[in-house]
């Protein structure tokens, strides 16, 4: 899967930076006649690379926010282009009417956009609305930190954004909640900072914190552990699939969806061999991670990663959320 470049400024006007756009483009190639699902549209930029390189696309995405954008591929691209408002966990019902379908990608996490829109409430560096809500829908994540006990906050913040200081955070912020209910995001970075402390050159100290947040009030897990399973679905032989993600735990989902046997345990040769599964996906692409020129250009790419497989014959499986070790939040309802 090589390299290509795009035309420059592939998304004029865009508040997003697409990581990582030349790789996913690439991993589609060749791409006269195909059709590909953009499964987490946002600003619509491997949307548009996608189609300047000649695909057609079926963009799916829950945010309200992203229909200018559609909008502006729609008009540019007739005929060419679709739009379908809905959460990319049930993209093969939603784009099985557009079909044939040859590729999905996905690029998992909040935008760009999403974050420098301090109204939104995604941003630890921006005063705004303890939100998080990327429909503008349902629980928000002051909800959560004004709501959930104590317990099954700091359970939170560990499983979901692998905070080691989770039970120091909780307990301030309960306590800070008994006072006054904590509604803005500045408040709930004091809070934590207050907490924890901060180093000179580290991470804010509310990182983790607010990305655990985030996930628990966007379901981002089962989003991505149902669209895995709906593309693996949609897709038939010679289907390609590009997932993009942001951290660690992300990361591992996709790295078990595809090969699901890597990382198992040794089998020896003196006991009764284990059957492996069908391989649903083959061949596995090499991880791609951005290089300098990239990092440069867009320091949020800097925990980014690409994950490609093409699909096989094997029928899909039912979706497992044990299968790819999916955290869990103990004590949470």
């Amino acid at each position: 899967m090589g390299k290509r470049n795009l035309p420059e400024s592939p998304v004029p006007d865009a508040p997003h930076v697409p990581v990582l756009l030349d790789e996913v483009v690439a991993a589609f190639a060749p791409m006269a006649g195909r059709r590909v699902v953009d499964g987490t549209f946002g600003a619509g930029g491997y949307s548009r690379a996608l189609l300047l390189a000649g695909a057609d696309v079926v963009a799916i995405d829950r945010d309200p926010s992203v229909k200018v954008h559609a909008d502006r591929l729609t008009g540019e691209f007739p005929g060419r282009f679709q739009f379908v408002p809905g959460t990319f966990s049930e993209l093969d019902t939603l784009a099985a009417p557009h079909g044939p379908i040859n590729g999905v990608v996905l690029d998992i996490g909040v935008s760009s956009m999403q974050l420098d829109e301090s109204e939104r409430g995604f941003s630890f560096m921006r005063e705004g609305p303890l939100d998080m809500r990327m429909s503008q829908s349902g629980e928000s994540a002051a909800d959560l930190v004004n709501g959930l006990e104590q317990d099954a906050l700091a359970n939170l913040l560990y499983a979901f954004g692998e905070e080691r200081k989770s039970r120091r955070i909780a307990q301030f912020i309960v306590a800070a909640r008994a006072q006054a209910p904590i509604t803005t995001t500045l408040e709930l970075a004091r809070i934590i900072e207050k907490a924890i402390g901060r180093k000179p050159g580290d991470a804010h100290p509310a990182t983790r914190s607010f990305q655990a947040l985030r996930i628990a009030v966007n379901g981002e897990f089962d989003q991505l552990v149902e669209g895995l399973f709906a593309a693996e679905r949609l897709l038939g032989e010679g289907g390609i699939l590009s997932v993009v993600t942001f951290h660690s735990l992300e990361d591992r989902i996709a790295k078990r969806f595809f090969d699901p046997d890597k990382g198992g345990p040794a089998q020896s040769r003196h006991l009764p061999q284990v059957q492996l599964e069908p391989r649903r996906w083959d061949p596995v692409a090499k991880t791609i991670k951005p290089g300098s020129a990239e990092l440069d250009r867009n320091p949020r790419a800097r925990s980014s990663v690409l994950r490609s497989a093409v699909r096989t014959d094997v029928p899909a499986r039912e979706a497992s959320y044990e299968q790819l070790s999916v955290p869990v939040v103990r004590g949470a309802a």
